[in-house]
């Protein structure tokens, strides 16, 4: 277990506004200097209760002797809708944290209550990580990142002439990105909201060539996969709170790739089906390992380590590391 340091409140007693500025006034040395250093961070968002991201942060932070509080604000346990995600967020600021990790439904419904945002976050239109520093919520969006990165790692060689993107979101922005930054000829996004699918295109068709980016309705998911060389998922369906496959288990089929941005649980369903049928196929461990990566340096401003988290990914995980099951 963490030991706090000397002079520190104990950690409960971060929750108290009052409390927080005591120890600000008080021991500021405390809050700035290793190894006495303390960060509080959070994490909003509906069925969150088995992310690993806090435990990655906090495993980290153990090793680079930082004190390290990351507590989980879920939607559905406090009874909340996602649209109270601005009032967490006064509340959390109020509270003296560091940062928030934000994740569905509220990575675009946050953007309203930030002070600023970064190029990415706002060209994106959504965000999942929240710094509070000199009196400001800035936004970032460290998910396109964190998906380039792991499906280079993991499918560095597969075709990108033409790929289907399934779920328009925060999560589906963020790869939609990521993919045309790494060369994607055509990237076809559907959406169960076809005005959302709609939007990103053209969104996205300003920062790349227009006829990279085109949308369309979840009708023409069949025809538009049948061309395809790979497929991405991004929408919730295959998490835990939201079990089942986003789409006909008969339009899996090899040569097609497949890559989901879903990881607890790592095998989803549409992750077991796809390699059952002979597709190579990348699960979201990597993605979450490589945006915790970046988000705990906004956080912190100190450089983690980035095979120690992928490590600690796979103990907490109980299963290989997630970029290389590809198969």
């Amino acid at each position: 277990m963490t030991q706090r340091a000397p002079g520190l409140a104990p950690a409960r007693t971060l929750w108290s506004p009052e409390a927080v500025t005591h120890q600000l006034v008080h021991r500021p040395e405390a809050f700035v200097t290793p190894p006495s250093r303390s960060v509080l961070v959070g994490l909003v968002g509906s069925g969150i209760g088995p992310s690993l991201t806090p435990p990655m942060h906090e495993r980290e932070a153990d090793q680079l002797g930082i004190r390290y509080l990351y507590r989980r604000f879920d939607l559905d346990d406090l009874q909340l809708p996602a649209e109270a995600v601005g009032d967490l967020l006064a509340a959390t600021r109020l509270a003296g944290f560091d940062g928030l990790n934000v994740t569905h439904p509220c990575k675009q419904l946050v953007l309203q209550h930030l002070d600023e945002l970064t190029a990415d976050a706002a060209a994106l239109g959504a965000v999942n990580t929240v710094v509070f520093r000199d009196g400001r919520a800035i936004g970032h969006n460290t998910d396109w990142s964190g998906f380039a990165r792991s499906f280079d790692r993991g499918l560095p060689d597969v075709a990108l002439d033409d790929v289907v993107l399934l779920g328009a979101g925060g999560a589906g922005a963020a790869v939609a990105h990521a993919l045309l930054t790494l060369g994607v000829g055509r990237l076809t996004m559907l959406d169960v909201d076809g005005e959302r699918a709609r939007s990103l295109a053209d969104a996205l068709s300003v920062r790349f060539a227009a006829d990279r980016a085109v949308s369309g309705d979840l009708g023409d998911l069949e025809p538009s996969l049948a061309a395809a060389d790979g497929l991405v998922h991004a929408t919730p369906t295959g998490m835990a709170a939201h079990p089942g496959l986003p789409l006909p288990a008969a339009l899996l089929r090899p040569p097609l790739w497949v890559a989901d941005v879903v990881y607890r649980p790592l095998a989803t369903e549409l992750v077991r089906t796809a390699r059952a049928a002979g597709c190579r196929v990348l699960d979201g461990g990597g993605m979450a390992v490589y945006q915790a990566v970046d988000a705990f340096r906004l956080f912190t401003d100190v450089e983690p380590d980035v095979e120690r988290m992928l490590a600690h990914f796979t103990e907490l995980v109980g299963e290989p590391v997630p970029d290389a099951r590809v198969s």
